[in-house]
C-alpha cells in the first residue's frame, strides 16, 4: 500500500475544514451585522442591549482571523509585485520562501503571545455580558494564528516543490 487512500482522506478532511471555516466567517459576519442592527434599534426603542455590542466584538474577532485565512489560503490578500515580478523566477521564489518564513516566525509570535493573553483575560468579562469571560474573544488570535501557520507551511511546501503560485485556488493539502 502506497498510503493513497490515506492521503485522499486527509486531503477532503482538510477541503471540508475549510469549508467549515467559510460557513462559520460568513455566519459570524452576518450575525455580528444583525447584533449591531439589533442593539441600535432597541437602543432607539429605549431598550437598550447592552450585550450585543459585546457579542459583535467577539464574532468580529472571530470573523477577521477565519476571514484572514480564506484570503491567505486563496491568494487574496495585497501584494505589490511591481520589483519582485520583474526579478527571474527562482528569485522570485527565493524571496517567496523568505517572505514565507518572515510569516512564520511572525504568526508562532502571535500564537504564543495570543495563548498568554488569553490566559491572562480569562478573569476579565465583558462589560454587558458579566458571566463570560473575554478570553472567548482574545482566544481568536492563537486560534487564527494556527490557522494562517497551516495554510502558510502548505504555501512552503508548494513553493519548494515548484509548483506555481496561482493566484485563484486554495492551497492543495498533499
Amino acid at each position: 500500500m502506497s498510503g493513497r487512500p490515506w492521503r485522499q482522506c486527509l486531503a477532503r478532511a482538510y477541503e471540508r475544514a475549510c469549508g467549515a471555516e467559510a460557513t462559520v466567517a460568513a455566519t459570524f459576519l452576518v450575525v455580528m451585522v444583525a447584533l449591531i442592527f439589533l442593539g441600535g434599534v432597541s437602543r432607539m426603542l429605549g431598550y437598550p442591549l447592552n450585550w450585543s455590542t459585546d457579542a459583535a466584538t467577539c464574532l468580529f474577532a472571530w470573523a477577521c482571523f477565519l476571514c484572514a485565512d480564506i484570503a491567505w489560503r486563496r491568494n487574496s490578500l495585497m501584494s505589490i509585485e511591481l520589483v519582485t515580478s520583474r526579478l527571474p523566477p527562482r528569485l522570485q521564489a527565493a524571496l517567496r520562501l523568505l517572505n514565507h518564513a518572515i510569516v512564520c516566525a511572525f504568526l508562532l509570535y502571535i500564537a504564543v503571545l495570543g495563548t498568554s493573553l488569553s490566559w491572562t483575560s480569562r478573569i476579565r468579562s465583558f462589560q454587558g455580558i458579566p458571566e463570560i469571560s473575554y478570553s472567548w474573544v482574545t482566544a481568536s488570535m492563537p486560534f487564527g494564528a494556527l490557522l494562517l501557520l497551516v495554510t502558510t507551511l502548505l504555501k512552503v511546501r508548494a513553493e519548494l516543490r515548484g509548483e506555481a503560485p496561482s493566484g485563484s485556488g486554495a492551497v492543495d493539502v498533499l
